[in-house]
């Protein structure tokens, strides 16, 4: 246990985000499932299940307007193994693509921005199209797949001839891939599982505007990071600043030793740029792209 959770805390030490989403939604599902079996196990499954809607994106709007964190955190919870299983397997296969090629930072903008827009598709679509309305009242939205799909079809935006290897198949390009997955939703929008579908569609969207505008120069992920780091900071402790008088003796006795420390302190200082100049590279390029002495360094770092 303690080397799993070993494993967890450099995954977010490291700055991988892919390995950071994964790892939130795995926790999440886990988490989740096990609470609730102890509700179900003590005959009070009813009251989970009720619980849970207040991570779910309600379709109606009388309903969200009391749970509007509802249109993030729906896109962390899962319900039933297989559903979590492909949603993170085809965030890490399409997740790899683009971090590799634009940096970490995308990946978690795309998710962000597809899980957002397929959230508004969908309760646009439910609100507002007549075919829909009758099962307003008892739908909810959840699931990473309009995050996910974003990503995907990100990637074909990106590299639309970009080719990789698929069982049975051989090698197909992602365009066709993307094109596959944005078909199947549309053409399944009408069926069992309207709303999920609808918003892979929002999804998809989301993740053709997301590398339109960067290749026009505007990155959509800047916003999702100054937010994520702004929020971060409110739970950091604010430095105590101590305030000392000391008399003559104790202050030509401090100058005195002052040269003494400074080289440790800047070696620390040195130490820990090299840190954050590995931490920006790996955000940039990824952890495969670091030299075995970075890796190193960080995993020294990691130990402190």
């Amino acid at each position: 246990m303690n080397s799993i959770l070993d494993d967890f805390k450099l995954a977010f030490k490291t700055g991988n985000i892919l390995n950071q989403l994964i790892v939130i939604n795995v926790v999440a599902f886990v988490v989740l499932g096990v609470i609730g079996v102890f509700f179900t196990i003590a005959g009070y499954g009813g009251l989970f299940q009720s619980i849970s809607h207040y991570l779910m994106l309600p379709a109606d709007p009388s309903q969200l307007i009391y749970q509007p964190w509802t249109l993030i955190s729906y896109f962390f919870y899962h319900e039933g193994l297989f559903h979590i299983l492909f949603n993170m397997l085809f965030l890490y296969w399409f997740g790899k693509i683009i971090a590799e090629y634009i940096g970490q930072n995308k990946v978690l903008g795309l998710y962000v921005w597809g899980g957002i827009l397929g959230g508004v598709l969908y309760l646009l679509v439910y609100n507002l199209l007549p075919y829909y309305a009758p099962a307003i009242a008892g739908t909810y939205l959840l699931g990473a797949s309009g995050g996910v799909i974003a990503i995907v079809v990100g990637a074909a935006t990106f590299m639309p001839n970009f080719t990789i290897p698929l069982i049975f198949l051989g090698p197909v390009r992602l365009k066709y891939i993307a094109a596959f997955y944005v078909i199947t939703s549309l053409l399944q929008s009408t069926g069992s599982n309207a709303g999920g579908e609808i918003a892979h569609l929002g999804g998809a969207l989301a993740g053709f505007l997301f590398i339109t505008q960067l290749k026009s120069g505007n990155d959509w992920s800047r916003v999702v990071v100054q937010f994520i780091t702004w929020v971060k900071s409110l739970f950091k402790p604010q430095p105590k600043i101590k305030v000392t008088y000391r008399s003559d003796k104790s202050s030509s006795s401090a100058k005195s030793t002052k040269s003494a420390k400074a080289p440790e302190k800047k070696k620390s200082e040195t130490s820990q740029s090299e840190i954050d100049a590995i931490l920006d590279k790996i955000s940039d390029r990824g952890y495969d792209a670091l030299t075995k002495e970075e890796k190193q360094k960080l995993f020294n770092a990691s130990k402190d």
